[in-house]
């Protein structure tokens, strides 16, 4: 076997950070009262985290980009019926690339529509201000009703997967989303993750920018 690496760490601290956001969203959103301070802290930064996940798709690792995993349909059929290519399953598989893009759109359409919510008691969004009564209703509806419990059946699926993967396949497809490398098969000519001091410096850059983009949406709310 050869190791190689796969996941750079801007990357896996992403994946991990956005996992104990959503985990808190969900928490907070059910206990409600106070805490929904915290489910607005906790939205704003699952936004900028997925802000940062849509830049560095297109200049992170190598197979953290989504050219590395933007799949026909022939090569997820070809991936259901075990004939997928070596290299489609060393990052993310045809299979799982689509539910890393459901998680992402998914996450994108509620933490959107949270950002024009009012729950008519004392917390509201920082867009309601600048949207109609009925897209407020609406945004609200399926942020309470329906994109939560979508969020909740995409994460148990996720979760479902991993351990499908490690108990059924023997993939283990956890630590090489901790420690960055994973074994492949000897032989294969796979490009390595770019994951040097400068890497992570534009990683932390374009944070920094991201988080600053939601800092002003939020303000530009509050100052109304």
């Amino acid at each position: 076997m050869q190791t190689i690496r796969v996941w750079d760490l801007p990357t896996r601290l992403f994946h991990w950070l956005l996992a104990a956001a959503v985990v808190g969203l969900v928490i907070t959103a059910n206990v409600g009262g106070n805490w929904m301070t915290w489910h607005l802290r906790l939205g704003y930064a699952v936004l900028t985290l997925l802000l940062f996940r849509l830049a560095w798709g297109f200049v992170g690792g190598h197979w953290s980009r989504f050219g590395s995993f933007l799949y026909a349909p022939s090569s997820v059929l070809a991936y259901l019926r075990g004939r997928a290519k070596p290299e489609h399953r060393v990052g993310h598989t045809p299979l799982g690339a689509l539910s890393v893009f459901a998680l992402l759109l998914i996450l994108l359409a509620q933490v959107t529509t949270g950002l024009m919510s009012d729950d008519e008691i004392s917390f509201f969004g920082p867009l309601v201000r600048f949207v109609s009564g009925d897209t407020v209703a609406l945004a609200t509806s399926y942020h309470k009703n329906v994109g939560k419990f979508i969020v909740i059946a995409l994460v148990v699926l996720h979760v479902a997967a991993i351990v499908f993967y490690k108990w059924v396949k023997k993939d283990n497809l956890v630590r090489p989303m901790v420690v960055g490398d994973k074994q492949v098969a000897p032989g294969l000519a796979l490009p390595q993750a770019s994951d040097s001091l400068a890497t992570r410096a534009l990683a932390l850059m374009i944070l920094v920018v991201c988080g600053g983009a939601v800092t002003w949406l939020v303000q530009l709310g509050n100052a109304f």
